[in-house]
């Protein structure tokens, strides 16, 4: 399987970029960093530069066609610089209309919010996103790991760092039940 991870160039956080990541290399699929222009990803670990790393594609269009699947880390300035690209807002929406699972952790829900995918659905977050969630059509609740199975595309969200472990857990479980 092939799996987007979408940031934008500047501000993704780290270790919800490589966690994420290195969960699909374990499940022996394809993951491929799509960004909104070329060059390297500057991640952060909170508010400090951390790693770089290098962009794989970048977005031609809002066609989720090549991928299986979608997951978007966060950090505060990822999701928001995301959610102002328009090919990067219909990147997301087709995955759903596509009904391709998506992954979000933390602020990267903001881009789904953008992408007018929650309405109907449950999921959690950073807290500080539970009243845009709400506002969106979204259910929001205070869970390590939220799994919704509305259609056509199944979302997982977690809500913070501490929840890796179980996001990445849930999603790769999620994913591989929609490849098989």
């Amino acid at each position: 399987m092939r799996i987007a991870f979408l940031t934008a160039l500047e501000g993704v956080e780290e270790i919800e970029l490589t966690e994420p990541w290195k969960a699909v290399e374990k499940a022996d699929w394809n993951p491929q960093l799509v960004s909104t222009g070329p060059g390297r990803v500057q991640a952060f670990r909170h508010l400090d530069k951390a790693g770089t790393y290098p962009v794989d594609h970048v977005l031609a269009g809002g066609s989720s066609d090549g991928y299986d699947a979608l997951v978007l880390p966060g950090g505060v300035a990822n999701p928001d610089a995301l959610r102002m690209d328009e090919k990067a807002v219909g990147f997301v929406r087709d995955f759903f209309t596509a009904g391709k699972p998506v992954a979000a952790i933390c602020h990267a829900p903001w881009t789904l919010v953008e992408a007018d995918v929650l309405r109907g659905r449950t999921l959690t977050s950073w807290p500080s996103l539970a009243t845009d969630i709400r506002n969106a059509g979204g259910t929001w609740v205070d869970e390590q790991v939220k799994v919704c199975r509305a259609t056509p595309a199944t979302l997982v969200t977690s809500r913070k760092p501490d929840d890796l472990e179980a996001f990445c857990t849930a999603f790769v479980k999620e994913f591989g039940n929609h490849g098989s």
